[in-house]
Order: structure tokens, then C-alpha cells, then sequence
């Protein structure tokens, strides 16, 4: 991709996720989210995302002999959890927005010191050697720059003015679902024949490491039906801008890059696949 493709896709990325994030905490208040933690099983949650997401990954792409630039893709992705959309996702399929808003915001701060580890350990299995170039401050600044700030900026404003929040509420949100749908769009269009390139076994491989999470996602939290979502979705779906960070400073100009974007696409749709089932399961009354 040329440098003004990348830049108008992160410009729009950018724009989209954090009027989304703020939006998202307009609509939540500190007591919300201290209550939905209390009732989230962290410690089945963290496991999840940073040993059995990559332990997953290896496996499968070892199972179906993916090419190992494409595998080094997939792995950091693995090591990158909790996507900036879940509480985009949550909202739709009728989730506990606060918790989903609360494991978002604080998932950067456990990824900017996990995620560089799982990564060198994971590469190590997968080659034999491993050696990444990363910095943990950058990787930081981020993460926390990008989801944590637009999220709790949200929950602030709501907190001291919220009729201007109120007011602030739906503009943003259209004009954030809008920037989203362009990005989406945008990035499907310019990577349409790396996505085709990759194959159809990596692409398999990834649908199920993601399902498989979304699964062990759903089962391991609790207790409500909402917050199983919140999990689930959490696990399934991967922070892309996170593995591209770690893939374009150790694995520049390499088909890792791509594989990244393929895969993270897919787990895209997924994500709006399961969104689709879960409010179609809203509808119906059916509390899954």
C-alpha cells in the first residue's frame, strides 16, 4: 500500500474508533463499570487472551502446514486481545456495555507488557529463534492513546455535563458509524488481492482459533448471559492495529504485514456474524 493509503486508513480508523469509544463511554458511569468487573472473572479472562489465544494459533497453523510468514501473522494477532470494536460489538448484540467498556479500557495496559512476551515466546516455538523489535512505551502510548482515553473521556463527560453529553451522543455516533463503514470498506477494496492471495487454509485456520475462542470466551466468564458476550466476543476478536504496530517494526516490507490485515478482516466478519446471531437471539427472546 502506498503512504497515502495508510495514512487515510488510519486517519479514518482513528476517527471512527475514538468517536465510537467516546460515544460508548457517554452512555456508562464509574459505578457501571467498577460493578461489572466485580462481577467478570478476571482471572479466567486474562488466561484466555494471552495463553490458550496463541497455544490455539500454534497448533492450528502447525495442523494445516500454514506458510510460516502467514503463521508469524496469525501468532501476533493471537497475542493481541481485546479489539477496540467490542464495545461497538457489545452495543449491537445486546451485551453488558459496561464491562465491555471496562476490560477494553484497561486491556492495553496488560497487552503493552504481555503481548511483546507471548509474542518472542510464541515465534521461538514457531522458528526455532525469535527476535522482535519492539518498544513497550510506544506500544503503550498506543493503545492507551487510541481506546482508554476516548473511553474514559466519554464516561467523564457524562459524569460533569451530562446534558452536553446528551446532546453530543448521536452526531458523534453518526458521523463515527459513518468514518467506520468508509474505513471498512476502504481497506477490503485495497487489500481485496492480498486477502485473496493468503489462501483458503490460513483463512480456515483463523476462523477457528477464533470461534474456538469465542467459545472458551463464553464459557469461562459469568454470570450473566451479557457479560458472557462481552468475554466472548473480547477473546474472538483480536486488536489489529496492535498486531500491525509489532509486524511493522519487526516484520517490515514481508508478507507478515498482509497476512495480519487478511486475517484481521476475517475476524471483522466474524465478529458481525456472531453480533447478528446474538441480537437476532435478542429479538426472539432467547437469553444465549
Amino acid at each position: 500500500m502506498a503512504f497515502d493509503t495508510n495514512t487515510a486508513i488510519r486517519l479514518l480508523t482513528m476517527t471512527s474508533l475514538g468517536g465510537l469509544l467516546f460515544t460508548v463511554g457517554l452512555r456508562l458511569t464509574w459505578d457501571d463499570i467498577t460493578a461489572s468487573l466485580r462481577r467478570c472473572k478476571l482471572g479466567w479472562v486474562l488466561p484466555a487472551n494471552f495463553i490458550l489465544a496463541p497455544v490455539l494459533t500454534l497448533a492450528l497453523a502447525h495442523l494445516f502446514q500454514v506458510p510460516t510468514d502467514i503463521a508469524i501473522g496469525m501468532v501476533l494477532l493471537a497475542a493481541a486481545p481485546f479489539a477496540p470494536v467490542v464495545p461497538i460489538f457489545t452495543k449491537m448484540a445486546k451485551g453488558d456495555l459496561a464491562l465491555a467498556g471496562a476490560l477494553t479500557a484497561s486491556f492495553p495496559f496488560f497487552s503493552a507488557f504481555l503481548t511483546p512476551v507471548v509474542c518472542e515466546v510464541a515465534l521461538k516455538v514457531l522458528l526455532g529463534s525469535g527476535s522482535l523489535k519492539f518498544s513497550i512505551l510506544a506500544i503503550l502510548i498506543v493503545l492507551v492513546s487510541t481506546i482508554t482515553l476516548p473511553l474514559a473521556a466519554g464516561v467523564a463527560f457524562q459524569h460533569y455535563l451530562p446534558a452536553l453529553g446528551r446532546k453530543l451522543l448521536k452526531p458523534f455516533e453518526i458521523i463515527s458509524e459513518a468514518a467506520g463503514a468508509v474505513s471498512l470498506a476502504f481497506v477490503t477494496v485495497v487489500e481485496f488481492q492480498t486477502i485473496l492471495a493468503t489462501g483458503w487454509k490460513p483463512l480456515l485456520a483463523m476462523a477457528m482459533v477464533s470461534e474456538l475462542l469465542l467459545l472458551a470466551g463464553y464459557a469461562l466468564s459469568g454470570p450473566t448471559a451479557p457479560a458472557r458476550r462481552v468475554v466472548a466476543l473480547g477473546t474472538s476478536n483480536r486488536n489489529i492495529a496492535l498486531a500491525l504496530l509489532v509486524a511493522l517494526e519487526s516484520f517490515p516490507g514481508t508478507p507478515v504485514v498482509a497476512a495480519v490485515v487478511a486475517n484481521g478482516l476475517l475476524l471483522i466478519f466474524l465478529g458481525l456474524l456472531h453480533v447478528a446471531f446474538w441480537r437476532f437471539c435478542s429479538h426472539g427472546g432467547n437469553n444465549a
